[in-house]
């Protein structure tokens, strides 16, 4: 046995241990052990470890790490290049864990960030919660809807800073979309649509050549941890663009670009919980090693609006947003209000009138100037030719950066947990439609689902053995 795969033995040791008994290296350690749970105070460094040291990981502790309060102290993954890499950058400061447990179990780190496959999200969250420290988590927040409230009442049981990393909340294109829908501009809004689409076509990811070995350095089995293990796949193994094409890991794309898409109608019409969520789609072209669907249309029904979800990946026609027609990427949203329709992307906006209903709110000159060109009821307006809204959305700091800045206050951010459940019940509650095949009734003043006990039951998570849900958060 060489040293390589007696450290990987000792390691997986070591998880059975802990996992089972909670005593090599405790999955919850009290406050009183590091005095106030490793929160600093107003003027101190806050030491931030990363866990997760892939590409979105890699980005956020970028940002994190350019706010002069900020130590890196730690660079966790089951990956050695990876987090070999992560430290390498910020030595001399910056250990490494290939567990994260361990790090969760050090005194000296106030604050992480979760950058782990999506399946992960939910448990390394509620027991960071456990271990005092501050939390920024990348999206999706949750694959199941126990989880989502588990994560939710953790991080209020422990007064956990949480930060979703939903960071297009932090652009302006958003706050002016929200700025104007909030004032009124577009009317009453009935329906709101939403959608994510690309072309994989047939291949999808593609396939792993036959007798593909794992990496040096690599424990998958603790990659795969809660979910079910399977044999090595490199291409899901890869990054996070590749987990959509996988159930298990991810969800598929829709809890990968929901959350940054249908922030934007929550944010604005300030949606709560959805009454109803129906939910269609399947695997229809994409023959890869994946198993997700390809196309998925969700209805979610709220007590004052309705708002839909596209998602493709074997067809990428963008509507208005179009452009180019070059296959690509493409997203958006639309508010249909009686006064008229605005469609955006993560960068631009514009309104279509319904005939004359928006004239008072043009800005005069360029109303006189419209009028000189005879202008139709089709004109297209954005923000700067209408008159200013009463109420301005303050520009961010950054979303990492306010972060920082709310463990220093004590104050929770703008895309915590408590708004960002009202983003990532819906997504979950889609997955779960999906899977049954039928609609889901909601009770938001409960939040419980209504009249369907397996739909219910299927809610909460089943984590492979020895690694458990905290159902007790639920």
């Amino acid at each position: 046995m060489n040293n390589e795969q007696q450290n990987l033995t000792t390691r997986r040791e070591f998880l059975r241990t802990t996992a089972a008994t909670a005593v090599a290296v405790p999955l919850i350690m009290p406050a009183s052990a590091w005095g106030k749970a490793g929160r600093p105070g107003a003027n101190g460094k806050i030491n931030v470890a990363l866990i997760g040291c892939n590409g979105m990981g890699r980005h956020n502790l970028d940002n994190v790490a350019k706010h002069p309060d900020v130590v890196v102290i730690g660079a966790c993954d089951v990956y050695k290049k990876r987090r070999d890499d992560v430290a390498a950058k910020y030595a001399p400061t910056c250990k490494t864990y290939a567990d994260f447990r361990e790090v969760l179990a050090a005194p000296e780190v106030d604050a992480i960030i979760i950058a782990t496959p999506p399946h992960w999200h939910a448990l390394v969250a509620i027991l960071a919660c456990e271990a005092g420290k501050d939390i920024y988590l990348q999206k999706p927040m949750t694959l199941h809807l126990g989880e989502s409230f588990a994560v939710r009442n953790a991080v209020k049981k422990h007064n956990i800073i949480c930060q979703v990393g939903t960071q297009i909340h932090a652009s302006e294109n958003y706050r002016r979309v929200v700025e104007m829908v909030r004032a009124g501009y577009l009317g009453k809004i009935g329906a709101v649509r939403t959608f994510n689409v690309m072309n994989q076509g047939e291949k999808g990811v593609g396939r792993q050549p036959p007798d593909t070995k794992p990496p040096d350095g690599l424990d998958w089995d603790l990659w795969c941890g809660p979910a079910p293990l399977i044999p090595f796949n490199s291409i899901l193994f890869s990054g996070s663009y590749n987990h959509g094409s996988w159930m298990a890991y991810s969800g598929g794309w829709t809890p990968g670009m929901a959350p940054h898409i249908i922030d934007l109608p929550t944010w604005a019409l300030e949606l709560k919980y959805p009454t109803l969520v129906s939910s269609v789609g399947g695997r229809y072209v994409v023959q890869d090693d994946g198993d997700a669907y390809d196309h998925h249309e969700v209805l979610w029904r709220y007590p004052n609006t309705t708002v839909t979800w596209m998602s493709s990946l074997t067809n990428s026609y963008g509507f208005d947003l179009e452009e180019d027609p070059k296959p690509t990427r493409r997203l958006g949203i639309y508010f249909h209000g009686v006064n008229g329709t605005m469609w955006s992307n993560y960068h631009q906006h514009r309104i279509v009138p319904e005939g004359k209903a928006m004239n008072a709110i043009i800005l005069p000159e360029i109303a006189a100037r419209k009028q000189a060109k005879d202008y139709t009821a089709r004109a297209l307006y954005n923000f700067k030719e209408l008159l200013p809204v009463a109420e301005k959305i303050p520009e961010s700091p950054g979303h990492e950066h306010e972060w920082v800045e709310c463990i220093k206050s004590r104050q929770q951010p703008s895309c915590s947990v408590f708004y960002h459940t009202y983003v990532d019940v819906p997504i979950v509650l889609s997955l779960l439609s999906l899977k049954l095949g039928r609609s889901i009734k909601f009770d938001p003043e409960r939040e419980k689902i209504v009249g369907d006990s397996e739909a219910a039951k299927l809610a909460m998570p089943t984590y492979r053995k020895p690694w458990k849900f905290p159902s007790h958060y639920v």
